[in-house]
This record gives C-alpha cells, structure tokens and sequence, in this order.
C-alpha cells in the first residue's frame, strides 16, 4: 500500500457470538478515517462448546453476515477485505470447512488468530482510545467463548493471556437450551468456581504488574453496566461509562431472580443477551473479587478497532519494517526462550532468503513478500526443538511453533511455518503426513518450496562455523539450476550434505540441481531420495 495515496479497507472481526464491521479510508500519514460499522449476533459459538464443533446453522447465519459486510465494504469501492475469527473458530474441528465455506460464499478469506493475538489486538484497539501515558492499566474483554487480559500502558504491553472463559461457552457448559428461568445462587457459585479455577494463574501473575486502572470492553460488559446504570441509579446519576462492583453485585442478584422472558425486558439490556447474560457476568464479577477491583471503566473500543491499527503499522516501507520488527521480535523470543544457536539460526535465515531471492529470480517459484518473511523466520526457529532432545528435534521444533501462539501471525502462517521446519531435512512432506495434510491445496505447494529451500540452507551451514557466505540460483539450461556457493573457507561437509538434498530439490521444481563451489563446478553423485532407503 503507497504511502501517497487513499485506500480503503474493510475489517470484519468474526467472533463467537457477534460479527463485526468496519470500513476505513486510510490516509498518507497512517491515520484513519471510519466510513461506517456494523454488528450482527451470529451465535456462531451456539452448541459448538460441547463437542467443538461448528454447527450448520451457526456456520449459515455466519456466511450470510460476513457477505453483507462484504458487499457493504465494496459498495465503498473497499480494495482490500481483512477478516479474523477467534475463540469458536479456533476450537472448531470443522475450522476448515468453515473457512472454506465462507470464501465460497461470502468471497472472503479469514484468518483465525490466536488468543494472545486476539489479546494483542483488543489491547491496540482499546489503548488507542485512551489517554494513559505511562499508566498502566488491566484491560479485560469478556467475548462469547474466551476471555483476554492484557496490562499494557499507552505504548506497549507487559502482559498478554486468554482464557477459554466466554458467556457462549459458560452458558453451554452450565445450562440445558430447555432452561428458562430463575438461576440459583448455588448454580451461580457453581459457575464462579469454574471462572476462579480457570483463571488463578493469570490472577497470580497480574497482581504484581502493579495497574492503576481497570478497563473492559466487549458487548457483555457494555450491557452490564448499562443494566447497572438504570437498575441501580434510575435518577440518571449513575453512568454506563463505569461498573462498579457494588452495582455489578446488585445487577447478579436481580438478573438471577428472573426467567429469560423476563430478563429480556430489564431496562438497559440487549434481549439479544437475556440467555448468556449471566454466565458473562460471572466472569467479570470472579475477576474483579479476585483482583480486588472497586470498579471497570468501560471501553466501546476492541479487536475490530485494533485491526486498522494492526495493518496500517504494515503498510509503507518504513512502516513494513516496523511491522516486520514486532513480528520478528516475537520469533526471537521464542528462540531465546528455548535457549536456540543464534549465530547459526540467523546464518541460516540468511542463506535461505538468498536462496528464495536468487530461485524467485531462476524462475523456480512465483512466491511472494509474505512467503520469504516466514521462511525467515522458518530458518530461525528450524532447530528450537533441540531445546527438549536432539532425537526427533524437527517434531519437537514443529511443536514448539505450534503451540507458541506468536504474535502477528495467523494460524495459517503458523503452520506454514512449523510444517517447513518439520521437513528441512530427511523426510519429504506427503500428503499422508497429517501435519502436512490439513494445510490447503495452495499452502501444501508453499511448503514444498520453502521446506526445499531451508533444507538446502541449513546444510550449508553444517558446521555451523558460517563458512558459506554467499549462494545464488542461477539457470543452467532448460532442465538443470546451478547453484553457485562461494565459501571462505573448507566446507566439504556442507558440500556432501547438499549434495543429500539434490533429489528434493528436482522432485519440487522438476529440474536438476548442479553445484559450483568458489567458481568450480562439483561432480554430481548418484543421489536417491533417502526415504526409499531408510524411515
């Protein structure tokens, strides 16, 4: 995206119980302006939570929504659509389906995010509605299936989490959809034990970050504190910007007395919540006598606020580096954390982006800016798993990815990530290899690539004494790459393990791979692919 022009962008936040939508007009300076928004309950959450899987009415009504945004967002000549789903589309079994069904009828790709991503984001969008400073504040969001908390200041966050605490998914663990009327107190105890034992240690571990204020977003708290607002000031002194906790206990008690019919008619609700209202308000009401709050100031701000801040930070050169830079800072961290060979990691990357550069160029492979990041990042985190064993390190390399939940990725560039770190060296990716099986047709043949590529790289830096500083694709004749590597020094032993990786090499981009070293070419070796000769 120029940093000259206008653009405009739609953001769809497609969440557990609410859809959501936001047109903008970015401008050159990065800022923004707001075209329009929408909000449509979807309840795509509804009956997922017992065997995490998405329900087809759940999943019609989401489609139907997510092509009005849609059509909403081009009838402002939107160039570019950015959706994300959260907690039920990450816990559904039937995610791909899902996903598959809203391009095909909705016409658009959405990513589902983590939960500390999902955090990271709430805290962009919320933040930026506010004045802080260098205060520190506790930001809770209560969404239909998880709940995020994130202590952060104006300019960055000290902590990130998220809970499978939502309204959805309380309201399916501790109600029958038969369940109509008044709830007792024993069966409200009953859900703030879950909450408090779900939550204890980011409890534990949010004490001592030492906030001064507390701030919730997301359509449960709103509701909240307008229910309190009415209930308990009906003179008009009280005011929904803020719940405070003697009120919250008052909304508990009267919400509680009552059937769903007749919660639906309480002043300040949306009838739309009269069901999962009090699950929702377990939540906060636990947190807030666990951290000891008085009260929660409350934001309209979110995740779908915080995505414009999100992509904007990614466009422009400058900007893209910014973006890049947090991205990558999350890769390092996890490498650091797992105790990895920097040197040796970053030689590695490098190599691989010279290889991606120089085969992009060959005309092997037609990838993209988005492909070379995460091989990349690929290349600094191929050998993390030696952090647990050397004996199988790629499966352990691939579980740590995984499972890392790091920040600005979506799930799908995770696993392009792990899957290529799981296959640099040895065994070629099958389709029936699961890892390798549950990406899509398109991201099966970028891990083919990318996998080729780092397994070339990694060995040739076999000795991880970072000998091999340069190497470049270049075309031979129609059928054979050359692959010139310049060394400045001995390097037989990362000559003889690429020599290993030849087979690959021509099984992936259908040509013959011949090796040149300092100017000189190398004599190829009879080569078989090693799966035939050994697991």
């Amino acid at each position: 995206m120029s940093t000259g022009e206008e653009h405009v962008v739609g953001f769809i936040d497609l969440g557990t119980n609410s859809a959501r939508l936001l047109v903008v007009r970015s401008h050159p300076d990065r800022a923004y302006s707001e075209l329009n928004r929408l909000k449509e309950v979807v309840r795509l959450g509804e009956g997922e939570f017992i065997a995490n899987v998405l329900q087809p009415q759940a999943m019609h009504r989401a489609a139907l929504v997510c092509r009005k945004f849609v059509e909403m967002a081009q009838g402002y000549d939107a160039e570019k659509i950015v959706a994300v789903a959260t907690s039920a589309s990450r816990d559904a079994r039937n995610k791909d389906v899902f996903l598959k069904r809203l391009r095909r009828e909705a016409g658009v790709d959405v990513r589902i995010i983590s939960g500390k991503e999902e955090a990271r984001l709430i805290y962009l969008g919320v933040s930026s509605g506010l004045k802080l400073g260098d205060e520190k504040a506790l930001f809770i969001d209560i969404g239909g299936g998880s709940t995020e908390i994130i202590v952060g200041n104006q300019q960055e966050y000290f902590y990130l989490d998220s809970l499978n605490l939502g309204a959805i998914r309380l309201y399916t663990k501790f109600f029958s959809p038969l369940e109509t009327g008044p709830v007792t107190q024993r069966r409200y105890k009953k859900i703030q034990r879950h909450v408090r034992q779900s939550s204890v240690r980011t409890i534990q571990r949010v004490k001592p970050l030492k906030f001064s204020r507390a701030v919730g977003s997301s359509g449960t708290l709103i509701n909240l504190a307008e229910i309190a607002a009415k209930l308990c000031h009906p003179s008009g002194s009280g005011s929904s910007d803020v719940l405070t906790r003697v009120d919250l206990k008052t909304v508990v008690a009267h919400l509680c007395g009552l059937s769903v019919e007749e919660r639906a008619k309480v002043p300040g609700i949306n009838p739309e919540r009269a069901d999962i209202i009090i699950p929702g308000a377990a939540i906060i009401d636990t947190l807030m006598e666990d951290l000891n709050l008085s009260e929660i100031r409350i934001s309209d701000r979110g995740l779908r606020e915080g995505m414009p801040i999100d992509y904007l930070s990614g466009s422009g050169d400058g900007e893209w580096m910014d973006h890049r830079t947090f991205r990558k800072r999350s890769v390092l961290q996890l490498g650091h954390s797992c105790g990895f060979e920097e040197a040796h990691a970053k030689h590695v990357a490098e190599l691989a982006l010279q290889l991606f550069d120089s085969s992009k160029a060959a005309g092997l492979h037609k990838l993209g800016e988005s492909e070379r990041e995460l091989l990349e990042y690929a290349g600094l985190l191929h050998d993390v798993g030696i952090f647990l064993s050397y004996r199988r390190h790629r499966a352990h390399s691939y579980y740590f990815i995984r499972n890392a939940e790091l920040l600005g990725f979506d799930e799908t560039e995770i696993a392009v990530m792990a899957v290529t770190v799981l296959y640099h060296h040895k065994s070629y990716p099958r389709r029936k290899h699961p890892q390798f099986a549950e990406l899509d047709k398109r991201h099966r043949r970028v891990v083919r690539i990318l996998c080729v590529l780092l397994r070339l790289a990694e060995s040739l830096d076999r000795t991880h004494g970072q000998v091999v500083k340069q190497v470049e694709f270049r075309p031979k004749d129609k059928k054979t790459t050359q692959l010139d590597v310049t060394a400045a020094g001995d390097c037989q032993l990362e000559i003889g393990e690429l020599q290993n990786h030849t087979w690959s090499f021509k099984k992936t981009f259908k040509k013959r791979l011949v090796l040149s070293l300092n100017g000189v070419e190398i004599d190829e070796p009879t080569n078989t692919d090693p799966q035939t000769v050994s697991s």
